[in-house]
């Protein structure tokens, strides 16, 4: 019976659904764990839901994540966004986000899993992010298109009002936003603070909204799916342009017309910094489903430096001479944590892709209305989340596969051909090297193919969908390799 990979990305289970996630390395019982707090996708129909979980991974092992339940439920049953966690001394203390984060909650418990109980209300808003410094002061950070921060008295619910700061990250221009002059064109705030402490400094991550063109990232339009970071050498100081860590939107690929295109459907991103095991990673989330409101819990290793001025680099840096000079956001994987790509002789499901393009009206996802990762509950570790509404031209491709030193023989995928369909299997890039062919006729369900050129290594992998109708063609499940 062949396995199924787990914990590679997304990492958690495909039927659970933790975005915003603010991950935690915390020790209790003697053993050290990154613990992921983040909202809950339960309502389907709207962002979060009522209630909070708590996964949690062994700290020499991102790829096995163990569920722990339900650590906090609204106290008005209301829907929760996202929340905080830290310790101080033996207390946990979660930053609950009632009333869809106009009302946020302090609950504490003695373990980091939780229950978290005996809510009272604080004086912060939107979107908290909490930083415990080394000397024990408490600072937090909030807000939503305009920027928040304060450091809080000792009972940690209310500020100390005589250090409240406002705009220490400028924010973006939108119809929602203040009009109060404090907009930035390059560098702008939206929401998701998120303080963390790098090479002594004070770095503050959040999510940026661009609303100028990205060209190098294929984003022509208004776009918060990016993770950025500014830097400081205080906690509520003048932060520095930094740059930016994550972008939920695949893989960019120079598009037909020569410019630059995303390969996934971006959305909202929330997420954070976090050292683990002498490794830093990113923490973020991105979109399946047809709207954003079953998202998916993402990680990848970042790299972090500083130069011998001070300023902050994190992401993947440019280095010369051995001095760091420039950096920009990591790819988005489907490894995740398995750092030397998803073992391909397990059942890797297609909800694992990263780039899902082309299709009848072209561009990512197939165009508007085109294919997309489907969203599963059912809680059964080894459920696949089939990619749907595959029209002629998409490709589906995952990065990176590990075949080891021996190549295998033959590919097997699981597709429910709805038309007579031919199934390209290319490596290294979507337009690469065929190295195996389906050809599958309509109410076919799995198929086969002989390689016709070995693979060793870590590679990335691409399913190129072709047909002579214009309808819907095929649904795309899992594959492997033998």
């Amino acid at each position: 019976m062949k396995e199924y990979i787990h914990g590679a990305n997304p990492y958690m289970p495909f039927w659970e659904h933790v975005p915003d996630g603010e991950p935690r390395v915390f020790e209790y019982n003697g053993e050290k764990r990154v613990y992921l707090y983040g909202s809950h996708d339960t309502v389907k129909t709207e962002y979060c839901g009522p209630d909070q979980v708590v996964w949690s991974a062994p700290v020499d092992d991102l790829t096995n994540w163990k569920c722990h339940g339900v650590c906090y439920t609204a106290t008005d049953g209301g829907i929760l966004y996202a929340p905080d966690v830290v310790q101080k001394g033996d207390t946990f203390y979660m930053y609950a986000a009632e009333a869809k984060g106009s009302r946020i909650m302090l609950a504490t418990s003695k373990n980091p899993a939780g229950p978290f109980t005996n809510p009272v209300k604080t004086e912060l808003g939107f979107d908290p992010g909490i930083l415990v410094d080394d000397d024990g002061r408490v600072y937090a950070f909030w807000g939503f298109c305009k920027q928040y921060c304060a450091e809080l008295n000792d009972d940690m619910a209310t500020i100390k009002k005589e250090t409240l700061r406002e705009n220490v990250v400028k924010h973006c221009i939108a119809p929602w936003s203040p009009k109060d002059g404090m907009e930035d064109e390059k560098d702008a705030f939206f929401e998701a603070s998120s303080p963390r402490k790098l090479f002594g400094k004070y770095v503050y991550i959040y999510s940026k909204r661009y609303y100028t063109h990205q060209p190098q990232y294929g984003v022509y339009e208004d776009c918060n799916g990016f993770l950025s970071y500014k830097y400081s050498d205080t906690p509520l100081g003048d932060y520095k342009m930094g740059g930016d860590i994550s972008f939920n939107g695949g893989e960019i690929l120079p598009g037909p017309d020569g410019k630059n295109q995303m390969s996934y459907r971006w959305g909202n991103n929330h997420g954070s910094l976090m050292e683990v095991n002498g490794q830093w990673y990113i923490f973020y989330h991105r979109q399946i489903g047809t709207d954003e409101y079953a998202r998916q819990a993402m990680i990848e290793p970042v790299d972090v430096a500083m130069d011998k001025a001070g300023r902050i680099f994190v992401g993947k840096i440019t280095y010369k001479d051995g001095e760091p000079v420039a950096s920009e956001p990591v790819e988005m994987t489907s490894q995740g944590a398995h750092i030397n790509g998803l073992d391909a002789r397990k059942w890797i499901s297609a909800g694992y892709a990263v780039h899902i393009y082309g299709g009848a009206k072209g561009g990512y996802n197939g165009g508007a209305g085109g294919a997309y990762i489907k969203p599963v509950y059912e809680k059964d570790d080894n459920v696949s989340s089939p990619i749907v509404d595959i029209t002629n031209g998409l490709t589906v491709g995952f990065r990176y596969l590990q075949f080891g030193c021996n190549t295998p023989h033959t590919v097997t995928a699981d597709i429910l051909a709805k038309e007579d369909l031919t199934v390209k299997v290319r490596l290294d890039n979507y337009k690469g090297k065929e190295i195996a062919c389906f050809n599958m006729k309509k109410g076919d369900k799995q198929a086969t193919a002989p390689l016709t050129s070995g693979v060793i290594g870590k590679r990335a992998i691409y399913f190129e969908f072709l047909s002579s109708s214009k309808e819907i063609i095929a649904e795309f499940d899992k594959f492997t390799f033998d």
